[in-house]
């Protein structure tokens, strides 16, 4: 994969820094050296390594090749968005994100890799930037090279992916819009979540789309990234979503799974400089108990 940087400030850098303000981080700048090409105005690299106003830099990284500890599936998946380093799928409930223990066969990685393997690509390991809960359904975010991953991740660890959900809780709440601010961690390492005064800062808002007969749809918007964050803190107001077993949900409410969809996703494309967003509607088995 082959990418040009323009110098267009006044202003003088070291290879490295130069690099690095444009989401190469040291781990991969190493790679580029040792088996990958940095041209400086179309030259090898200068012995100085510093890159002067106008100057143009090309790197072209290694392919990251395929890795047989992952297999390919042919399995559906269903895409609402694809560039050359990007990729939206919309992810059915049901589907693990990764391979693990339990499943390394047929996750959203391995469907990923058999697309991208059908369609010829030469970079075989998708990277996951918008990770979901197994039996959460809706829009995935897929970085398609090393780049792309480094440059999601910067903006996922400053806050800055809009994810917004729409989840079916239990009961009606007080307010058509609310905050909530408590802290999310785990109490001796529990797969469960919960409040605890000695959690992670953890900041949920939620407005109230409909008002039903013992529930109520909510629009979710997370503004950090805690496991379970969603179903923990609706769990703690006493409102945990229907069909969440793990978090005591009602299971006979006609949904077989947590009702939670991740339907819109907003980000900063560096590529093409603007932002990206999308929407997928709310999924049969969700449409069923909102009706």
């Amino acid at each position: 994969m082959q990418f040009t940087f323009l110098n267009d400030k006044d202003e003088t850098y070291g290879l490295k820094k130069f690099l690095n303000n444009h989401g190469i981080s040291h781990r991969m700048y190493n790679e580029l050296k040792n088996s990958g090409e940095i041209l400086i105005n179309q030259r090898p690299l200068a012995s100085d390594g510093k890159i002067h106003p106008k100057d143009v830099v090309k790197v072209t990284f290694p392919d990251e090749g395929s890795d047989d500890n992952v297999p390919i599936s042919n399995n559906p998946l269903e895409v609402v968005y694809e560039d050359s380093n990007w990729l939206v799928v919309n992810k059915p409930a049901g589907l693990t994100s990764v391979p693990g223990p339990s499943n390394r066969d047929d996750t959203l990685v391995n469907r990923v890799k058999g697309y991208l393997k059908k369609h010829g690509s030469n970079d075989l390991k998708p990277h996951i930037i918008t990770r979901l809960d197994r039996f959460t359904s809706g829009l995935v975010l897929i970085a398609k090279h090393r780049l792309a991953n480094s440059l999601a991740n910067q903006q996922l660890a400053n806050h800055q992916i809009q994810k917004q959900y729409l989840a079916v809780i239990s009961g009606n709440l007080d307010n058509n819009h609310g905050i909530i601010d408590e802290p999310i961690g785990q109490v001796d390492n529990e797969f469960r979540r919960q409040v605890i005064p000695d959690g992670k800062p953890s900041v949920t808002e939620y407005w109230v789309q409909k008002n039903l007969n013992h529930k109520a749809l909510v629009k979710v918007e997370l503004h950090t990234g805690r496991t379970h964050q969603i179903r923990v803190h609706f769990t703690y107001l006493k409102h945990p979503l229907l069909g969440d077993q793990l978090y005591n949900g009602p299971l006979d409410k006609g949904i077989e799974r947590q009702a939670l969809h991740a339907y819109y996703l907003k980000f900063y494309d560096a590529f093409s400089n603007q932002y990206l967003a999308f929407k997928a509607a709310l999924p049969i088995d969700m449409q069923q108990i909102v009706e």
